[in-house]
């Protein structure tokens, strides 16, 4: 699997994102993935989203993206890299194989 672009999105761009892409950044490793993750506001996410494999946001903000052809992937819990683990195994590796 090529090196996947990946987009960590909150409301304003500044706390929950930042987690966010932290938490994120022990998972790919974790999971053996090449990926370079970003964080930033969602309407910034929205605009560049096309440019990315992945987006990451709250599941809330997840309807805000309509059509794109990145993979929008909603948590439930901001916090949990279990759920973002088992989120990235599903929606990604399962869904390239």
């Amino acid at each position: 699997m090529a090196k996947l672009k990946v987009i960590a999105a909150c409301g304003s761009g500044m706390g929950s994102s930042q987690i966010i892409k932290m938490k994120l950044e022990k998972v790919f490793k974790k999971l053996g993935l090449d990926a370079e993750i970003y964080h930033t506001n969602v309407g910034d996410a929205k605009s560049q989203a096309n440019n990315y494999d992945v987006v990451f946001c709250s599941e809330s903000l997840v309807s805000t993206f309509g059509k794109t052809t990145a993979t929008v992937i909603g948590l439930k819990n901001l916090l949990s890299e279990q759920e973002m683990t088992t989120k990235v195994q599903e929606k990604i590796i399962d869904a390239n194989k």
